[in-house]
């Protein structure tokens, strides 16, 4: 991989003659492709990647819907949707959430195992390795993804209400969320530089939002205290809005506030993620 980013460095000089860019003649967009190659190659090569990763959401998916669809729905559960069909998408923003988290903790694999430093010694801009991340969190949450949507057909019975398209629209808006999220979390790792602190982190911050939320029950029928929380909690408007795509129920009034939530958080995350990772090692 260092050789594919020389080589493709030093054809570039070659052709900008006796002006060279900034970083050494490639493109921004030739060290992207490269190195997201370098890790998608590792994640073939390794399918436990993904598939470790999908334990925790489908354990969730098959407990919550065994255990509480043969229980009495709460009072404003939506009429005519089952709790499979209900919960599905709160277990897909869950797995878009433990996916990002694995795109900081990939950084910090990094950064450990010197390949950073090995780039820093290359003309390589300090963006490049960051957004191969990032696009190779968004491929294993695309991934894990669709292996959830095809047990939950399969297995479960999942029928959703909306449409193939809908349905499409809601995946779309599920990896958005990855995308921002795992931006955070790149961020989260470029300063932590541990895995075990950043993997803490993900837990105190992710678990108590998935459930101070609309994801396994609606938000009228939380107690007064924990449906405050839920108002204004952004992932309560991240799945109402996948949830509304998928099953054609209210709350698409959520996907303009949850995108724009999201387009914050990359944006914020981007940066931070850049300054932490120019940092010295």
């Amino acid at each position: 991989m260092t050789t594919q980013l020389t080589q493709a460095t030093g054809a570039a000089s070659r052709v900008a003659g006796a002006q060279p860019p900034v970083f050494g003649g490639s493109s921004l967009l030739t060290q992207i492709r490269v190195l997201t190659g370098r890790s998608l190659r590792a994640m073939v090569t390794d399918p436990g990647i993904v598939l470790f990763g999908l334990i925790q959401p489908v354990v969730i998916l098959f407990v919550l819907t065994q255990v509480f669809s043969k229980m009495g729905m709460p009072p404003h559960f939506p009429n005519g949707v089952s709790y499979l069909d209900y919960v599905l998408p709160a277990v897909l923003v869950d797995n878009a959430a433990q996916s990002a988290m694995q795109s900081g903790v990939g950084l910090v694999e990094d950064q450990k195992n010197g390949m950073v430093a090995r780039l820093r010694s290359l003309p390589v801009h300090p963006g490049a390795l960051l957004a191969a991340r990032s696009l190779v969190g968004l491929v294993r949450s695309a991934v894990q993804v669709l292996v959830i949507m095809v047990l939950a057909m399969t297995a479960l019975g999942y029928s959703p209400h909306g449409g193939v398209a809908e349905l499409a629209l809601s995946a779309g808006l599920t990896l958005f969320i990855s995308f921002s999220l795992g931006w955070a979390f790149i961020a989260a790792g470029a300063w932590l530089r541990r895995a075990e602190p950043l993997q803490n982190l993900a837990l105190i911050v992710i678990f108590p939002l998935m459930f101070a939320s609309s994801a396994y029950v609606p938000v009228e029928d939380l107690p007064a205290w924990l449906r405050v929380v839920a108002s204004v909690n952004p992932l309560t408007y991240a799945i109402d809005a996948t949830r509304a795509l998928a099953l054609d129920v209210p709350g698409l009034d959520h996907a303009f506030p949850a995108l724009a939530i999201c387009a914050v958080i990359a944006v914020v995350g981007m940066v931070a993620a850049l300054r932490g990772f120019r940092r010295p090692l």
